[in-house]
């Protein structure tokens, strides 16, 4: 099935918004549409969220692996609004994108920046964008040298990843001059149609989990996501 994040977005609203909270966590209930939509898979996006802190990080992997087949068919979960509104954030020369997915982001950086792509699996779909450099990596533990790239950026990654605090430390410590991070404006629910295991649906809740910023930072909502940056050092006649 495909469709597109603004109808993927529509339909969130209904179930999240409009469905009571009963029904919306009641696994009998929810396990109808998934089971309509996963077929065999659905068992693992029901019990994710329960065995996913507890996963081997082959386990985690293997997770991804196996939902692969059955995930709703786009090529990338930002709408063209947050995507023009990243692309005006990046500063300087070399670009980190962690959680680089199928690569649609990568594309657009690499027409105006040397860019690095990393992900816990490295899609043939990013790979087609010969002039990146990738590497397969947990955000995290990224395996760069700190202040490594002058923007890093990192789009409806952090929803996924079992440790936070960690990954933000790494992807504050590669940075040199500006992160740029997009996650989504979702209520968190039992059961999810996604594998994700954070959630933010407030600014409040965002600001929270990110803790103490370094540097500046700013936070705006766009196509439905959150878009937080931190400006770690300007560029040169910036204020």
């Amino acid at each position: 099935m495909k469709l597109s994040r603004q109808t993927a977005l529509k339909i969130h609203f209904v179930l999240d918004q409009l469905l009571p909270p009963l029904l919306r966590d009641a696994r009998w209930f929810m396990s109808i549409p998934f089971r309509i939509l996963y077929k065999d898979r659905a068992h693992v996006f029901l019990t994710f969220k329960e065995k996913a802190w507890s996963m081997t990080e082959e386990e985690f992997a293997q997770a991804y692996r196996d939902v692969e087949p059955v995930l709703m068919e786009r090529d990338t979960d930002l709408t063209e609004d947050a995507i023009d509104a990243v692309l005006k954030e990046v500063v300087g020369e070399n670009v980190l994108e962690a959680g680089c997915g199928k690569g649609v982001l990568i594309g657009k950086l690499s027409e105006r920046w040397k860019v690095t792509g990393t992900d816990i699996i490295i899609s043939e779909h990013a790979r087609r964008h010969t002039s990146a450099t990738f590497f397969e990596a947990n955000v995290e533990a990224l395996p760069f040298a700190d202040k490594s790239f002058d923007t890093v950026v990192c789009t409806h990654t952090l929803e996924h990843v079992r440790d936070l605090a960690k990954s933000l430390s790494e992807l504050r410590r590669v940075a040199k001059k500006k992160l740029v991070i997009v996650v989504p404006k979702q209520r968190p629910y039992r059961y999810t149609f996604d594998l994700h295991l954070h959630f933010f649906p407030y600014a409040s809740s965002l600001l929270g989990a990110f803790g103490e910023p370094v540097g500046t930072h700013s936070l705006r909502e766009v196509g439905g996501d959150w878009l937080y940056t931190e400006t770690l050092a300007t560029e040169p006649g910036q204020p």
